[in-house]
Formats: structure tokens, sequence, C-alpha cells
């Protein structure tokens, strides 16, 4: 019965999917490659051409009475009116350097709106395998079955290679992630990122910026849920016979762990490390209604926490500066034109509008609820995820 009735809803599913893409094409494009929902900010008209963040060195347009930006030993840094997208200063903005796990803001970006958070997972040795030696790992373990929620937690409180991994396996795999990811990275205009390994591991070739770190975590902070896990001090992480342990950011500037200061009115976003990267930081704090954000790569001097006080250093500056500065740039000038079209997920809007992933009424199943999505002209991208339906179970999301 389980095998007929599967083939029947995969079946069905097909079909319509294939009407649903027939009728509504334009529309599943806009959906799959449109920029984020939120239109760019920034005023073009008055800010540089792009060519000028370009070029080596520090770019700043302080007033008379503005002081310059301090002196860091970061390789390259920028701060930025997330509001607006104005930058208001950097240092080598598109110097291509390795990003270490502050590239999972841009996974985060790619893949918290394909897996609705509150459905469950039980993890297969296959998916963690690959995990680079020497990764940072939130203790998933195989056998055991997590909400996505959590993993989520793990990829952002202890940065989790394995939560990486596994969410990345529910997304479609770990190339067809990495490639989805480029196409998000070109759609915001983030055109120095080249994205080998989704969890920022240091591999050769991959690399990204001051600015498209930048891009990414303004961006970040219009998505609910990754401002949420970002600004995520600590939490409990299931562990193995129903017991949970407790897991704290790494972003010390959020904490004020080992010592660091943290910093008034941090929203949080994400820090990295590796051998290559040295250390890495993406920040955005609030002070009165101004949202700044800044990136800070690889001092050189200082130590290991060095990354979380040339961050509140610059930030500093950028509060005292903003509105009393020219930008020497914008967020949103390399952004790809908005295509015509809603570019909202369907179905993520609808399990939403539903109540946030909760359990489908009595008589209706997971598999039949993707079938409607097909009828509606979703696509045949959410095929795989009715194939891969069987292996989920939804809850209540937290």
């Amino acid at each position: 019965m389980k095998i007929g009735f599967a083939s029947r809803t995969l079946a069905a599913t097909c079909a319509l999917c294939a009407a649903g893409l027939l009728a509504l094409a334009p529309t599943a494009a806009a959906a799959r490659t449109g920029p984020d929902p939120d239109p760019p900010g920034g005023q073009q008209a008055t800010t540089p051409r792009p060519a000028l963040l370009y070029r080596p060195g520090t770019h700043v347009r302080p007033n008379a009475d503005v002081s310059r930006p301090p002196r860091v030993s970061a390789l390259s840094w920028l701060v930025a009116d997330a509001d607006t997208g104005e930058v208001l200063a950097a240092r080598n903005a598109h110097r291509e350097l390795p990003p270490a796990s502050t590239l999972k803001t841009l996974f985060a970006l790619t893949v918290l709106p394909t897996l609705p958070v509150g459905i469950r997972h039980r993890v297969s040795e296959e998916e963690l395998a690959g995990i680079g030696p020497g990764s940072s790992l939130v203790g998933v373990a195989e056998g055991r079955t997590y909400k996505v929620a959590d993993l989520w937690r793990g990829v952002f409180l202890s940065s989790g290679n394995d939560a990486v991994r596994v969410l990345a396996s529910l997304n479609g795999g770990w190339r067809f992630t990495a490639a989805r990811m480029q196409d998000k990275a070109r759609a915001l205009g983030a055109l120095d990122t080249r994205v080998l390994s989704p969890d920022g591991y240091d591999t050769p070739g991959q690399v990204s910026s001051a600015y498209d770190l930048a891009v990414f975590g303004r961006a970040g902070l219009r998505n609910a849920d990754f401002a949420r896990y970002c600004g995520t001090a600590d939490a409990w992480f299931p562990g193995r016979n129903g017991w949970s342990y407790r897991i704290r950011n790494t972003n010390r500037l959020l904490t004020g762990a080992d010592g660091v200061d943290p910093y008034p009115g941090l929203i949080g976003i994400k820090n990295g490390y590796t051998s290559k990267a040295g250390n890495t930081l993406v920040a955005a704090a609030r002070h009165g209604d101004r949202t700044l954000v800044v990136t800070v790569l690889n001092p050189q001097a200082g130590g290991g926490f060095a990354v979380y006080e040339e961050a509140g250093e610059l930030l500093d500056w950028g509060f005292d500066a903003a509105g009393r500065v020219e930008p020497v740039g914008s967020l949103d000038a390399l952004r790809a034109k908005p295509r015509p079209g809603p570019v909202t997920d369907p179905v993520v809007a609808a399990v939403a509008s539903e109540g946030g992933g909760r359990s489908q009424p009595s008589g209706v199943g997971w598999a039949e609820a993707w079938a409607i999505a097909g009828a509606a002209g979703v696509g045949a991208g959410f095929i795989s995820l009715v194939l891969r339906a069987r292996f989920f179970e939804l809850v209540d999301p937290d």
C-alpha cells in the first residue's frame, strides 16, 4: 500500500508540477533566481561609482569635524549602514581572501528558505562523511533525529561543519548547495565570492571579500530566522539518550567570553577562523534608529581576539561618523536588477501561513501537500523534496 500510494503521489506531483511550470514559468523563474524581497536601499545617484572600492587602500570622505577611521591591522575591512547600504569607509574592500566560517552567512541565506524549521530528520552516516580535519563541530550524531531548528543553532552558535553537512544534504547535496550559494552571491552583487565548500572550510580557490561578506550580513538581517539565530548567545543542543547540552555562540563580541568586552547593541552575525583565513568577522550593531554592519578580515597584530577589538573600534567610529561622511560606495551597487513577479518561496509561505510548519491536518499528508504545491506551479525542483519527504516529520518549530 505504501509503495502504491507513493507512486501515485509522485506521478500526480510530477504531472501537476509540469503543468504548473508551463502555466507559471516566469513566476517560478523569479522565485528561484530573483533578489531578496526587500528592495535595495541606498541612494545610488549620490554614491560614487563602484570602481572606487576596487582601488586598494583606505577610502573615506569625512567632513571637517569627523575623524578618520581608526588604524587597524586587518588586511581588509568595511563599515556600512545596514539600512541604506551606504559604505561609510573601507579598506581593500574587494580584496579576495579566504572567508572561513563567515561564509556560513551565505549558506544560511541560501538554505534557510528551503527547509521549514519544524521538520525532523534522522541523520545518516553518509551525511556526516567528508568533514574536513580540524573542523568546528556541534556534535551531530549519526542515527539521531534533530529538528532543522536545532541544526541551525549548531551552525550559528557552534559554527558546526557537521550541522552544515546535514542541512546541505537536505537541500540537495554538497555540490548542489555550493552552486546555489554561488547563484545567490551573484544575485546579491557579491562578485568576489567563489564557493567551493559551503561550510567555509579552507579550500584552494575559495574566496570572498569584506564587501561581499557585508552584503551577506546585511541581507541576513532581513531574514527573521537568520537574525534570530545569529543573535542567540546560548542554547541547548540535543545529545544522546534524550539529554541535551548547552552550546554558546563563538562570537565573543556578542557573548563577552574570554575577556572580550561585549559590544553594546550588538545584533550578532558570524565569526570564523582557519589557518589560511586567520580570524574573520561580520558583525552588526544597532544604536537608536541606526544599524551598522562591519566586516573585519585577518588582523595582522594583537592576537586571536584582535578581530573583535578592531570591529568594535570601527563600529564606534561608524556610529560617530554616520550622517557626517559622504558614502564611498553602496552595498547595492553591483546587485542584479529585480525581475518581475513574486520572489517569495510559495511553499514556505504557505507552510508559514498555516502555522510555521506545524503538523498537517488529519487526512492530509506531507507528500500530498507537495503535490498541491506542484499544482500551484511551484516547479520541478520541489519533486526532489517530495522524494525526501518520507525522511521528515513535521513538529512545532521553536
